[in-house]
């Protein structure tokens, strides 16, 4: 009879080992959109063999096994003479016996498969490059990045990001076809290339945080599958990269973030304001974790990045006892540091939110008055409800109504958008 339990191990094992994997695969074979092809197929062989069968005594060899026996059936196709064919075989043992269409016995192939411990981190490591290549688009990386670093299925990232299935299986593909164009090796780029792209990679996992912790669209307010898969690769890209203090500052920022999503929601969903959150039901761990990444960033860099300031940040909110104690006045002049560092509307528009907790949003509307008058943010429901915020604080209550109105139909999260509404129906009535 065949055992439900297979599936659910081959989805954890998966989940766990699929960047390993297919890492090893690519080091293997040298190509890395094989690699991902030779991966599915391994684990779609799985989703077979496991329930029918058990569960193999080595589970991650038992798929990298799989995955060098498609390899070779690959070459074979390609030229029986080809050199890479003979070294694959030489290093299964098989020699010139080898039969691809043989099956995989786990007892006796997958358990001396043995990992490297650094060539597994090295192997992750470039996975996480290439994923974020400068040559794809930032939809593809974070599809592309999700599937072979996250080991997300092809309906999970669609569901994630609330997009047809077919559209992220055509991003993957692309995506695959373009680092084959553009004869992207398979490796760890040199420190100073490294360097260069770290930003790409951090960012991708950063979107992937964000729409997860503040999804864009859809019924729910926080997509705990993103914003946790995002939390995984930083932990990864820590232990990987140790030496960067961005890596360490985007931990950190994002542990301290998410140490507030218990709070963040109420029974049925509905989103709590910080200002009425129950600082009680915050993530004491993730709080720890999160300063304990900051102090890192510190110790290894000279000054802190962009996601080390956010981090700053974010630390000002959890160490608070309420909002009305927190040190806004500090919070003022981190922003101003990181928009002097890392530029953007988002930032000046959050500056202002502090400035109006600092000083009174007398203060923090001119900025606010500013970016409109830039046409930043303009498809943003951010801008016109921060803006109506402030003009309810100072009492204008129909200026107020027309911003709010105009975030509610900017927004297109139906949770922030129930939360537009009530505030619009808690202001005075017209000529009351």
């Amino acid at each position: 009879m065949a055992d439900p339990t297979g599936r659910e191990a081959v989805a954890a094992v998966w989940r766990i080992e699929s960047a390993r994997i297919v890492g090893a695969l690519a080091r293997y074979t040298g190509e890395f959109a094989l690699a991902e092809d030779l991966a599915q197929e391994a684990l779609a062989e799985a989703l077979v063999t496991w329930p029918r069968e058990g569960v193999p005594r080595n589970p991650a060899g038992w798929l990298l096994t799989v995955g060098r026996r498609r390899a070779i059936d690959a070459f074979r196709r390609r030229s029986a003479l080809d050199e890479r064919y003979t070294a694959l075989a030489h290093d299964l043992g098989e020699g010139g016996a080898v039969t691809g269409s043989a099956p995989v016995d786990p007892a006796r192939d997958a358990g001396d498969v043995l990992w490297d411990p650094d060539r597994i981190d090295d192997d992750v490591l470039a996975l996480m490059f290439i994923s974020c290549h400068p040559v794809l688009s930032r939809e593809a990386r974070v599809a592309l990045t999700l599937r072979v670093v996250g080991g997300l299925t092809s309906d999970e990232i669609a569901s994630g990001f609330l997009v047809p299935t077919a559209t992220v299986q055509a991003r993957i593909t692309r995506a695959k076809k373009t680092l084959g164009a553009a004869r992207v090796p398979f490796e760890v780029p040199s420190a100073p290339e490294r360097k260069e792209r770290l930003g790409s990679v951090l960012s991708v996992v950063y979107l992937i945080f964000t729409e997860g912790s503040s999804a864009s669209s859809g019924d729910d307010l926080i997509r705990l599958d993103l914003a946790s898969e995002a939390q995984r690769l930083a932990r990864v890209l820590a232990r990987l990269v140790p030496d960067e203090p961005e890596v360490h500052g985007l931990l950190a920022l994002l542990e301290l973030t998410s140490a507030r999503f218990p709070a963040r929601t109420g029974p049925d969903g509905e989103p709590v304001l910080l200002e009425h959150q129950d600082r009680r039901r915050w993530d004491v761990a993730a709080i720890g974790r999160g300063r304990a990444a900051l102090a890192r960033a510190e110790h290894v860099g000279r000054g802190l990045g962009a996601y080390g300031l956010q981090a700053v940040i974010a630390e000002c909110h959890a160490l608070a006892p309420s909002v009305a104690e927190t040190n806004w006045e500090r919070v003022v002049l981190v922003y101003e540091a990181l928009g002097r560092l890392a530029p953007s509307p988002v930032v000046d528009l959050n500056r202002a939110v502090a400035v109006s907790m600092a000083q009174g949003p007398a203060a923090a509307l001119p900025i606010v008055d500013g970016l409109i008058a830039s046409g930043a943010l303009s498809h943003s429901h951010l801008l016109p409800s921060v803006r109506g915020e402030l003009l309810t604080r100072l009492g204008r209550a129909e200026e107020a109504r027309a911003e709010l109105e105009s975030a509610v139909r900017l927004c297109r999260n139906e949770r922030e958008r129930g939360v537009l509404q009530r505030k619009i129906a808690d202001l005075p009535a017209p000529g009351s």
